[in-house]
């Protein structure tokens, strides 16, 4: 069974705010030849995103003025050595108050990215922790299903129990065991 999220994906993401965020920093990277190093400093942003609790505090607090954050985010950027294009694109987001968005405009972008080199990102979501081998043939499988190149980023959570879960674009595959035994509880309770 082939999967296939292109049209109606893209649609989709333009028709959100971090979709046309996403795509108008797509464009202009590409544009001015920057994709790769834009690519770069998203990638950096989604992993201070997702490792740091008081970055993701002082975007989500509306107390915290615009021009705090901006000054913030900018310092951060800087030391990092973002490109001038992120950095410019950052500030407008923070202008606009789309920085709530700023998270999935991130995932956005880098489907965009993704999308151009006939890539598909794959989260995997397991139990325990997969082995390398284990991954491969998960993204061999993968690969023959979308006809398309895919990489994983391998997640674990140990109260699925076992089994995995599967998210590819929009569309997730749920087959770990602690979903397998919740619908088996609520078909018991239909019959009872």
């Amino acid at each position: 069974m082939k999967v296939h999220n292109t049209v109606a994906t893209e649609h989709q993401m333009t028709n959100s705010v971090s979709g046309r965020y996403a795509t108008a920093l797509f464009e202009l990277a590409k544009e001015q030849s920057q994709l790769e190093r834009v690519e770069v400093d998203i990638k950096k942003i989604q992993a201070m995103l997702a490792e740091s609790a008081d970055l993701r505090w002082m975007i989500k607090n509306p107390l915290f003025p615009a021009k705090d954050k901006s000054r913030a985010l900018y310092l951060i950027m800087e030391k990092l050595g973002f490109s001038s294009i992120t950095i410019k694109f950052v500030k407008l987001v923070v202008k606009n108050q789309r920085l709530l968005v700023l998270s999935d405009t991130v995932k956005s972008f880098l489907q965009l990215v993704a999308g151009a080199r006939d890539e598909v990102q794959v989260d995997v979501t397991s139990a325990n922790a997969l082995t390398e081998e284990q991954v491969q043939v998960l993204k061999h499988m993968l690969a023959e299903s979308t006809g398309k190149n895919v990489q994983i980023s391998t997640h674990v959570n140990s109260s699925l129990l076992g089994g995995l879960v599967v998210k590819i674009g929009s569309r997730m595959i749920d087959s770990s065991l602690r979903t397998k035994l919740l619908t088996l509880k609520m078909r018991m309770k239909e019959v009872g």
